[in-house]
C-alpha cells in the first residue's frame, strides 16, 4: 500500500478536537463528574511533593504547559489520556481529589522551589494567612490554561491505545509495564484485577525475588504478562515475534478484550507452576547456580524465568503427575544448556524467547 493510502486510512480513523481551557474550567469539570482521572491509575505514577510543586511554580511563574489528552466517550464524557499526574496535582491542591474509593485525600502542602522558595508549607485555602496562598496567587492559577487534544469517540480505538504508548511524558515517565496497566484498566478493569491478584500470589513472590525498584516500576506484573502469553504460545508464532513490547502490549489486549478467555485454566496453571518451584528450589528459582560453590548466586535473571516458569507452566499437569527432580533439573540446566543459550548484550529478546521457551518445554516434559 502507498504511502499516501496508509495515511488516508488512518486519518479517517483517528479523529481530534482541540482548544485551550482554563484551569477553573477543568476544576468544573472534574467537581461535576465530567472528567475521569481515573483514580486507580495513581499507583502508576511516581510525582512526589517536590515535583508537584515545581509543577504548581511553572503555573505560577506563566511557563507553558505541555497539553493534556482526553478520549471522549459516546456519553460525553473525557476519560485523561495523558496529563493525568498534571490535572491530580491541581485537584489535590484545590482540595478535590479523590481516591479510588471516592474519599477526598489531603489537600496538597507545597514545598519551596528554585524560583519561589516562598511556596514553602503554603496551602491552597487556610484560616492561618501565613499558610494560605493569596487571593491573586489562587485566581492567577485558576485563570492560567491548559491545551486539550481530544480523541473524539468516532476514533479507531488503537488511537487511545497509541496515545498511552506515546504520550509517556512527565517528570517520572512511566515503565512500559506501568503504560500497560493503563490500557489495561481502559480495556477491561475486571481483566486487570485478576491479572493483578496473580502477582500477588505467595509463591510467585517467593520464587520470583525483585529489587525494591523492580516491583515499583510493576515488573512483576510484566513477568505475570509473559507467562500468561507465551506459556501455551504455538512455537510457530515466535518466528514473527518482531518488537517484545509492542508483542506483549498486543496479547495483553487481545486476551483482556476476549469473551472467552479462560480465567479459571490460566489461574490454576499459574499458580500450580509456582507451588511447583516454591516446593523445589524456592527463592533460587531464577538465581544462577553455580556449581564450583554448590550454591545459587545473585539476583533474578529473566533466562531462567522463561525456561522454568514457562516449561513447567506448559507442561504443568505431567510434571505433578511425574516423578521428576525438579531441583536437579534447574541445577543441571546451568552447566549443560546455559552457556549455548544466545545471550548477551546484542542478542535481541525476539531472538532469545523463541530458544528458551523450546529448550524449558522440552526439559519438563516428562513424555
Amino acid at each position: 500500500m502507498a504511502l499516501n493510502d496508509e495515511l488516508n486510512e488512518w486519518r479517517k480513523e483517528i479523529k481530534t478536537d482541540s482548544y485551550a481551557m482554563s484551569i477553573g474550567e477543568w476544576i468544573n469539570l472534574y467537581d461535576s463528574g465530567e472528567l475521569d482521572v481515573h483514580p486507580e491509575y495513581q499507583r502508576f505514577f511516581r510525582w512526589d511533593s517536590e515535583q508537584k510543586s515545581r509543577f504548581i511554580e511553572s503555573i505560577l511563574l506563566g511557563i507553558p504547559i505541555p497539553p493534556i489528552f482526553v478520549a471522549q466517550k459516546e456519553d460525553g464524557q473525557w476519560d485523561v489520556v495523558d496529563g493525568l499526574q498534571r490535572l491530580s496535582t491541581v485537584f489535590q491542591l484545590v482540595g478535590i481529589l479523590k481516591d479510588e474509593e471516592g474519599n477526598v485525600k489531603p489537600p496538597l502542602t507545597l514545598e519551596r522551589t528554585r524560583y519561589l522558595p516562598s511556596l514553602e508549607g503554603k496551602v491552597w485555602e487556610s484560616d492561618n494567612p501565613e499558610l494560605s496562598m493569596g487571593m491573586a496567587e489562587r485566581l492567577f492559577i485558576k485563570r492560567a490554561k491548559f491545551h486539550v487534544n481530544i480523541v473524539l469517540p468516532e476514533s479507531h480505538k488503537i488511537a487511545v491505545y497509541e496515545l498511552f504508548q506515546r504520550l509517556n511524558t512527565g517528570g517520572t515517565p512511566l515503565s512500559e509495564q506501568e503504560v500497560r496497566n493503563c490500557i489495561l484498566v481502559e480495556t477491561n478493569r475486571e481483566w486487570f484485577e485478576w491479572f493483578q491478584s496473580l502477582s500477588d500470589y505467595d509463591a510467585f513472590k517467593e520464587c520470583a525475588i525483585l529489587t525494591d525498584r523492580a516491583i515499583d516500576e510493576r515488573y512483576d506484573l510484566e513477568l505475570v504478562l509473559r507467562f500468561l502469553v507465551f506459556r501455551m504460545i504455538p512455537e510457530p508464532q515466535l518466528a514473527n515475534l518482531g518488537e517484545l513490547g509492542e508483542f506483549l502490549t498486543s496479547k495483553m489486549v487481545e486476551m483482556a478484550s476476549s469473551g472467552s478467555f479462560e480465567y479459571e485454566t490460566e489461574s490454576t496453571a499459574f499458580k500450580r507452576t509456582f507451588d511447583v518451584l516454591r516446593e523445589n528450589v524456592g527463592n533460587n528459582s531464577f538465581r544462577r547456580y553455580d556449581p564450583v560453590k554448590s550454591k545459587h548466586v545473585g539476583g533474578f535473571l529473566i533466562t531462567p524465568f522463561e525456561v522454568f516458569a514457562l516449561g513447567i507452566g506448559h507442561n504443568y499437569q505431567e510434571v505433578e503427575s511425574a516423578d521428576l527432580d525438579i531441583g536437579n533439573i534447574i541445577r543441571n540446566f546451568w552447566t549443560d544448556n546455559y552457556p549455548n543459550l544466545p545471550l548477551g548484550g546484542g542478542v535481541r529478546a525476539s531472538s532469545r524467547i523463541p530458544v528458551t521457551i523450546k529448550l524449558g518445554r522440552g526439559l519438563f516434559n516428562n513424555g
